[in-house]
């Protein structure tokens, strides 16, 4: 047969009771544990005097909403601009083909020196790693600080407390699968954010080229240094060429010697040519002649434009100082012709410089554009997956959920003060730890009474 449950009911003191007949509610009170009866007493009791208490909480949790929404509504908006990236792979084609084969050639026991050659080779470089801590390192943020004026953003009066605000307002994560970088920045202005997210990656690459200690950095270093010196040498082998040739009016010596022994020729086929006749009119005329005084003259300034052309074999002055003779040479348009055989082996050994200057400085500029070229592939380069825009809608705070939490907060907060309060109104007076309590009360108000006495004057004013 079904058994019928009697009516059952638990008053605000936690008494059980029935409605059939006190026999029953009596059957009923024993067959309950005495745990469950305390809790259920508890409950209720609480409860009952939450109720008696229903206004102030509901005045309390209005208030509190309330001021919910002014905290939330006052509080500055802040925004977040994201930038994501993807640092490149370092891990050359050498390195994975030996990798592979000393994998192959050992067979399956080989994973550790098969990393170990990939990492000898630089396919063992995290590049992710070594980006997030260039992002969070102190030279990046130092210019950052600089650039965007943030110690007068921040109020604040030393960098060191500019760099941990600004730290604390950005955040750098990878990804450990991809490698992707995350960059977020939260500022108060959006569009500062976006510039402050832009500003890492620009810094980033900044610091990644300073940085770079890659082999063709470091012969682009090299050539770029050897380069400067060749080029100082060739200018001052160039001038030197350029000052002996003024000085000693040499242009190119194989061609004035081919055009100095042809004038030199001529000048002695007329000369010969000038004497032959000379004789024949003084056999002829005599010398008291007026056509042979014109043929002797004639003869006499081949002769001296003879030997202008031949000039002396004096040395030549160091200094362009020296005798009449050889000093009077600077004047004429060509050098003499017993001075070419000197003047060839200096403007030779002048000319050799210049060209080997000119052809070290030619290859030197061929490698050192070849190995900025070599530095560009392996500089790692930032790839900007996602770059950073304006954000459009806020980040903090949410203001519902805040004024929520406020309100459930006060409200479990009166509560707590009231059933405290209910609570220790029920103690007894002779109780320990209200006489405890009440000593500590009147300590603390003869203390209060004796560094501020017009205190209780105010209160019974009131």
């Amino acid at each position: 047969m079904p058994i019928e449950s009697p009516n059952i009911f638990v008053d605000s003191a936690g008494n059980i009771g029935c409605e059939d007949s006190p026999a029953d509610a009596q059957q009923l009170a024993s067959t309950i544990p005495t745990e469950a009866k305390a809790n259920s007493a508890n409950w209720v009791a609480n409860a009952a005097v939450l109720w008696d208490h229903r206004r102030s909480l509901v005045r309390v949790g209005a208030i509190a909403f309330i001021v919910g929404l002014l905290i939330a509504f006052t509080m500055p908006k802040k925004y977040e601009s994201t930038a994501r990236i993807m640092p490149p792979d370092n891990s050359s084609s050498g390195a994975a083909i030996f990798s592979a084969l000393a994998g192959r050639a050992l067979g399956g026991e080989s994973s550790g020196l098969s990393s170990l050659a990939g990492s000898l080779l630089g396919g063992g470089k995290n590049t992710s790693a070594l980006f997030v801590d260039l992002l969070r390192s102190g030279t990046v943020t130092g210019h950052l600080i600089d650039r965007f004026q943030l110690q007068h953003v921040y109020h604040k009066r030393y960098v060191v407390d500019t760099a941990k605000r600004l730290a604390r307002h950005t955040t750098v994560s990878d990804d450990k699968k991809s490698g992707v970088i995350s960059i977020t920045v939260e500022d108060t202005d959006p569009r500062r954010a976006r510039d402050l997210a832009q500003g890492y990656l620009d810094e980033l690459n900044l610091l990644v080229n300073k940085t770079n200690t890659s082999p063709a950095h470091q012969e682009r270093i090299f050539i770029e240094r050897r380069l400067r010196g060749v080029e100082a040498e060739l200018e001052r082998a160039q001038q030197e060429l350029s000052e002996f040739s003024s000085t000693h009016t040499t242009l190119d010596i194989k061609e004035q010697t081919h055009a100095m022994v042809d004038a030199a020729a001529k000048l002695q086929a007329q000369l010969i040519v000038g004497q032959s006749e000379l004789d024949s009119l003084r056999q002829i005329y005599g010398n008291n002649n007026i056509r042979v005084r014109a043929a002797e003259a004639r003869v006499a300034d081949l002769q001296h434009q003879l030997e202008k052309m031949s000039g002396t074999s004096a040395p030549l002055p160091s200094d362009g100082s020296g005798d009449a003779s050889v000093g009077s040479q600077s004047d004429e348009l060509y050098p003499p012709l017993r001075q070419l055989p000197r003047l060839a082996v200096p403007y030779a050994d002048l000319y050799r410089r210049v060209k080997v200057q000119e052809t070290i400085f030619t290859l030197l500029t061929e490698q050192y554009e070849m190995a900025r070229v070599q530095e560009a592939k392996d500089v790692p380069v930032v790839n900007v997956i996602d770059p950073p825009g304006i954000p459009e809608k806020k980040s903090w705070p949410p203001r519902l959920l805040l004024t929520l939490v406020l309100t459930i907060i006060a409200v479990c907060a009166t509560c707590a003060y009231i059933l405290a309060r209910h609570r220790w109104g029920r103690v007894s007076a002779a109780d320990p730890r209200k006489v405890l309590a009440q000593q500590i009360e009147i300590t603390l108000r003869n203390r209060l009474d004796r560094f501020w006495p017009n205190h209780r004057g105010h209160d019974e004013i009131r």
